[in-house]
């Protein structure tokens, strides 16, 4: 049967329509507000794409900034030698490679180990990356000329937003979709079934890492100037997490929830608080894990109304018996 059915059409429609009214955005906002705008649509496609993994999988990946700083440096290096389309195509390649390679390597670990092993990873290729360029190229850092202006940047985001939630859209209703479902409840009883998890754990991280290192190459033109510690910062990681774990990973939509007010919040803080932001950040991380562990989506769902039951006139009486 298919996916696409008139039921699912019609949210499809309504995004369509949302998305088209968003891309007016650059004229009717000044240079400040569009910066804001361009910053809570790459922490929503990074949010979002964490969450498509690790919200169902349940599997905490502090990985994002690798995928995001390889897209950025990916441009930083062939952004004046080849199209901008060709580069973003360039860096999509990249990011699926060494997701490919991440994947086989550390989704058979669970738990706190693959937590610690994609945290490391940041470090790790953090310190390849500057070590090749100051062994090699004899510089660090690269600067990035490139003829694209901020509403050009935000435009792209929107669109490969827009590109993520159809992907999850169809996601969540497919095959796929349901298998990882049975993976997150119980990876035991998913084995039992006949699926196979490992695979598709791959699948799916290689799938988000592609939209992470995307957005990280989408970005660069940002800056004019790109070093290792601006591009794998691994502040971002954790950013990303709380805010998916605000809004709440397991729903396609929750992440925007938690991104929208972070943003903001972490707007006010770096101007007004520079040198005590990795501190503030810890003890919005702890408030948030404490107060809402399943997100805001998970708050209004334990407290919902439940839904009346709709009575028709060929409903059957109470002890009867349908013919």
């Amino acid at each position: 049967m298919s996916i696409l059915t008139a039921d699912t059409l019609k949210p499809i429609a309504i995004g369509a329509v949302i998305f088209a009214a968003l891309a007016f955005l650059p004229s009717l906002v000044d240079n400040y507000y569009m910066s804001l705008a361009i910053s809570v649509a790459s922490f929503a496609v990074l949010a979002t794409a964490w969450s498509m993994f690790s919200g169902p999988t349940r599997y905490i990946s502090l990985a994002t900034v690798v995928f995001f700083g390889i897209g950025a440096y990916t441009v930083a290096v062939l952004g004046e030698l080849m199209p901008f389309a060709l580069v973003l195509v360039c860096a999509g390649l990249v990011g699926t490679v060494i997701a490919l390679l991440v994947g086989f390597s550390t989704l058979r670990l669970a738990g706190v180990y693959f937590v610690i092993f994609t945290f490391g990873l940041t470090e790790l290729v953090r310190q390849v990356v500057s070590w090749h360029e100051v062994n090699v190229t004899r510089e660090m850092g690269r600067y990035v000329f490139l003829d694209i202006t901020q509403n050009d940047i935000y435009w792209q985001l929107l669109a490969l937003f827009a590109v993520l939630l159809l992907t999850g859209f169809i996601l969540g209703r497919s095959r796929l979709g349901f298998a990882l479902r049975i993976i997150g409840e119980d990876e035991t009883v998913a084995k039992h079934c006949g699926i196979d998890v490992t695979r598709i754990k791959i699948a799916l991280f290689v799938l988000s890492a592609l939209f992470m290192t995307l957005t990280g190459a989408i970005m660069a033109p940002r800056w004019t100037y790109i070093d290792p510690v601006i591009a794998f910062n691994p502040m971002l990681s954790f950013q990303v997490v709380i805010m998916a774990l605000l809004g709440g990973p397991r729903r396609l939509l929750g992440p925007l929830l938690g991104v929208i007010p972070l943003t903001l919040l972490f707007e006010v803080l770096t101007a007004n608080f520079p040198n005590h932001f990795s501190i503030l950040l810890g003890c919005v991380f702890m408030v948030i894990v404490y107060l809402l562990p399943n997100g805001v989506i998970g708050l209004y769902e334990k407290y919902r109304p439940p839904k009346k039951r709709s009575h028709t006139p060929n409903s059957t009486k109470s002890g009867e018996t349908p013919a």
